[in-house]
């Protein structure tokens, strides 16, 4: 299932020749992403890691019409590249006060 939505919002984002070059991290502890707002250029892959010690959470980007994708658990990651210039709000499922913004940049 998360590979399909995965599958799904890369194919709404991304562009074929696109290669990342740059990571960017976003931590999620005590119930929040941090930072909440990260502004990256474009071909920048994030990782969003779950540092919570029993709490499982996700990344959905509903605005943008994506599925809810799977949980992704303590000490396990998530992981997208951004090759779309935009701002991309997202929000975790289960805990929807959860929220944060990856804007795109040139």
């Amino acid at each position: 299932m998360l590979n399909k939505s995965i599958t799904i919002f890369i194919a709404f984002l991304l562009s074929l020749s696109a290669s990342a070059n740059e990571m960017a991290n976003v931590s999620i502890k005590k119930f929040e992403f941090i930072p909440k707002e990260i502004t990256v250029k474009k071909g920048t892959k994030i990782r969003w890691t779950n540092n919570e010690k029993r709490q499982y959470h996700n990344v959905w980007f509903e605005e943008q019409g994506v599925p809810e994708p799977d949980y992704f658990f303590p000490e396990e990651y998530f992981e997208m590249e951004f090759n779309e210039v935009g701002t991309f709000p997202y929000r975790c499922g289960p805990h929807p006060k959860m929220t944060g913004v990856v804007i795109v940049t040139d």
